[in-house]
């Protein structure tokens, strides 16, 4: 019977605090992770790239959910310049033309959200950060 106060105890604290042993599979919160542009990759003005990504949702019926992306040119401080319009919360990539807008630490926020349910969440990616070359 010690072997269950063993088991028990460390069961009832992770119920207490919320504590799961999956807890990306199981949250109700928004994580996003860039897969491409690629940490230190250099993109060039005119250039077509397609941005990638990986996301969770939260577990959520609501109506009105969106992505959009957003670019930094500081290296993630401000995002200043929307890269996309509204995109279907299910999409994991956006083609986009690279801007004129010469950077060494370009970082994209990959934001989610339902309008009344589901708070504006941001997702920036700094440990993609990317470089945009002087056209």
């Amino acid at each position: 019977m010690k072997i269950h106060r063993y088991l028990i105890a460390p069961l009832a604290l992770m119920l207490f605090f919320g504590v799961s042993t999956n807890s990306f599979a199981n949250s109700n919160t928004f994580m996003a992770k860039l897969i491409s542009p690629r940490l230190g990759q250099v993109l060039h003005p005119g250039q077509h790239v397609t941005i990638q990504w990986q996301s969770m949702l939260p577990k959520t019926q609501a109506r009105g959910c969106e992505m959009e992306l957003f670019l930094s040119l500081d290296g993630g401080r401000t995002f200043t310049t929307c890269i996309t319009p509204y995109v279907n919360p299910h999409s994991t990539s956006f083609d986009w033309i690279v801007p004129n807008l010469p950077t060494n630490a370009a970082v994209v926020d990959i934001h989610f959200g339902c309008e009344w349910y589901y708070p504006e969440t941001p997702s920036p990616q700094p440990q993609s950060t990317f470089v945009i070359a002087k056209g």
